[in-house]
């Protein structure tokens, strides 16, 4: 078995809390438009602009903004108040400035793993807010490498693990997400460790590829140096 050099890290909710903005957000929208339409139908309307809107916005903040106001202006028929697209605005300016809070054991894995593996980070989302996250984070001189992309397919995981290492047979993905952190990887030819965040988008929601003998779960970043070290040893 080839031995792990090159370990890829997510981001959002694999090393730091991002979901939960998104819901409170959400819950904010929902206020706003409650004279409008129930949360349920707004949850949905909201879910199908952003299923719509990814390829032209991308993943992020910025995106979801949009996917909002343009859900209020369809649940009002094109009456949607002003005042209202301006709370909206403002809500998602409020996301670009939450602080950075650190899931546990994320600086201590990143840390002892550096020491041993070439560690790359690697990211959808808004360039300049994923940047912004990474520097308050306190993660960043962590890295060998720091990759934010536009979409995580097994081409781009091949590419990311070949120019930052000695392929994708050489590296493991760990991530919070099933269909972008851990599937494409191991479709790209390396391992794949899915550690739940709790919060999940539905976008990213996949059935695990349990059987897959490159497929791996651990219940925190805590476990993942162990695990890593079995990787390299068996």
């Amino acid at each position: 078995m080839t031995r792990i050099t090159t370990i890829g890290f997510d981001a959002d909710d694999t090393l730091w809390h991002n979901e939960r903005f998104f819901r409170m957000t959400q819950d904010r929208f929902a206020g706003l438009l409650a004279d409008y339409t129930d949360r349920e139908t707004l949850m949905a309307r909201l879910l199908d602009a952003e299923r719509r809107n990814l390829g032209q916005y991308g993943f992020g903040v910025k995106g979801f903004v949009l996917s909002m106001i343009e859900t209020a202006i369809e649940v009002t028929q094109e009456r949607v108040p002003a005042s209202v697209i301006a709370e909206l605005l403002a809500a998602g300016q409020d996301m670009l400035r939450y602080p950075i809070d650190l899931l546990p054991h994320a600086h201590e894995a990143v840390s002892a793993l550096a020491s041993s593996h070439r560690v790359v980070l690697i990211t959808k989302g808004d360039l300049l807010d994923q940047e912004r996250k990474l520097a308050q984070s306190g993660l960043g001189n962590m890295f060998d490498a720091v990759e934010i992309v536009s979409e995580k397919t097994p081409r781009v995981y091949a590419e990311i693990f070949t120019r930052h290492g000695e392929g994708p047979e050489a590296a493991l993905m760990v991530g919070n997400s099933m269909k972008s952190d851990v599937i494409p990887p191991i479709m790209a030819g390396g391992w794949g460790v899915h550690v739940p965040h709790g919060l999940e988008w539905e976008i990213e929601a996949a059935e695990p590829p349990s059987t897959h003998p490159r497929f791996r779960l651990i219940a925190s970043l805590g476990e993942l140096p162990d695990l890593i070290g079995w990787v390299d040893g068996s």
